[in-house]
């Protein structure tokens, strides 16, 4: 049997994976500052962690996932007072969108997902602690800094020696600063700021930085030392580089084992953000394709690899899905949920394909023939195998007939057919007390442009949105 090997961004190399209890493994991954509509980066970044989190329950771990949520942040203010609204108003709302998005992809939920909000008190003890020990100063406009040339390791992560850090290539320069290079872990409150940012400390009110957010809820919710950190990419550095110096140099202890980044999603070459203007929200995207077409073209790319969003790429992607649900179609391999044969061939060959870095392209081609063998054999038990397989990427879960004969969101919907037979197999996992499966399913109707409405006699109506 082969070893799992994961990418450690922090050895920059393969390594065998070993997790510091036997059998179990504690992942903190960075999760959205929740101010707005996540698009398909977001999606792709949490795409990525949810089929880690699946392999390594396949594999037998016990898994506790955490992905956090930043619900206080100088975005989440400015957008609550543009809109005259409070940030609690204005996170719920998008925290709820967020979940209806990632459902849709077939994105399962963490097993937690603190908010920062509920863990200030335990960001103020960390930053006493870096006090205490010179790695943290008030400066004279109130804010609480951290001190990163007195931390012996800043750098290790991201490979930047501070030599090589220009003064104010990542942090505003102000007075209150000793040095341009360090970051802030309390902000002063202003009196602008409405009164929920604002938190008592001995410093003074103030809200937290955002670096100490994670810092402390990684710790609050895994420990000092766990397994592994993850996020996309563009947080190596400077954010998961100050979270290493904030909760070491608290601490003592290495903060993870292995740190885990996602490559980015592309337009035209350029890293797809906010701050470009060159994105697209997932729930538009899901407006125009089938969640699923979106979660198979994620897949089909490595996590750490870029991905190049296009209409020409997705419709590419819709059409080798299609491939694999007309295998399907062509056998009737049942509707239960069947285990994966892991002694046969291509299971073999796709968990060696998983176990080397979670390399989603090479185990999405075992799929595919698979399926070759499937047209040619009729075999029951290769169609099995096939959706057993494909299941554990969250791929191949709706009946052929529901998928092949699905309409183009926007254009018609949903096959009134594919309609009623996600009515059904929503009734059937309710009452198999699924409910995760049961709010995927009306995830991907919502999607679709269904809208479901339960009865008190446990029947379930729908109509076109």
């Amino acid at each position: 049997m082969s070893q799992l090997k994961i990418y450690n961004t922090l050895a920059r190399d393969k390594q065998v994976f070993v997790p510091l209890q036997p059998g179990k493994v504690n992942m903190y991954v960075c999760g959205m500052t929740v101010y707005d509509y996540c698009h398909v980066g977001h999606g792709r970044m949490m795409m990525a962690f949810d089929v880690i989190y699946r392999w390594l329950k396949a594999s037998g771990y016990e898994v506790k996932y955490v992905r956090n949520i930043t619900d206080i942040d100088d975005k989440i203010i400015k957008r609550a007072v543009e809109n005259n609204e409070t940030m609690t108003a204005l996170t719920t709302r998008f925290i709820k969108a967020m979940d209806e998005d990632t459902a849709a992809l077939g994105i399962l939920p963490p097993d937690f997902a603190p908010r920062a909000t509920e863990y200030v008190p335990h960001m103020l003890s960390i930053i006493d602690k870096l006090e205490t020990k010179e790695l943290a100063y008030q400066g004279e406009d109130g804010d609480v800094n951290y001190a990163v040339r007195n931390f012996q390791g800043y750098g290790k992560l991201s490979g930047k020696s501070l030599d090589d850090l220009r003064a104010g290539e990542r942090v505003d320069v102000n007075t209150g600063k000793r040095d341009p290079l360090d970051f802030v872990l309390w902000k002063a409150a202003k009196e602008s700021e409405p009164d929920e940012a604002k938190w008592d400390s001995k410093w003074g009110k103030g809200r937290p930085g955002w670096h100490i957010e994670c810092s402390a809820m990684s710790c609050a919710m895994l420990g000092e030392h766990f397994d592994i950190h993850g996020g996309g990419a563009d947080l190596q550095f400077p954010h998961h580089e100050n979270e290493i110096a904030q909760s070491e140099g608290a601490f003592g202890p290495p903060m993870a084992n292995y740190w885990i980044h996602n490559g980015f999603v592309r337009v035209d070459n350029e890293k797809m953000s906010k701050s470009l203007g060159n994105f697209f929200t997932i729930r538009d995207v899901l407006k125009k394709y089938d969640a699923e077409v979106i979660r198979f073209f994620i897949l089909r790319a490595h996590y750490r690899s870029p991905l190049n969003y296009s209409d020409v790429h997705i419709d590419d992607a819709k059409g080798a899905l299609t491939r694999l649900y007309t295998a399907l179609s062509e056998v009737d391999a049942g509707s239960a949920p069947v285990g994966v044969d892991w002694d046969e061939p291509h299971a073999q060959r796709f968990r060696d394909a998983m176990d080397d870095d979670f390399n989603t392209p090479l185990a999405v081609a075992e799929l595919f023939d698979l399926a070759t063998e499937v047209n040619k054999s009729k075999s029951v038990a290769a169609a099995r195998q096939l959706k057993a397989l494909a299941a554990v990427l969250g791929l191949l879960e709706r009946s052929p007939q529901a998928f092949l004969q699905a309409g183009t969101p926007g254009e018609g919907g949903l096959d009134e057919a594919a309609i009623v037979d996600a009515i059904a197999r929503r009734a059937a996992a309710k009452k198999a007390r699924n409910f995760a499966e049961a709010d995927a399913i009306r995830a991907e109707l919502t999607a679709g442009g269904v809208v479901l409405e339960d009865k008190p006699d446990g029947s379930t109506n729908w109509r076109r949105a």
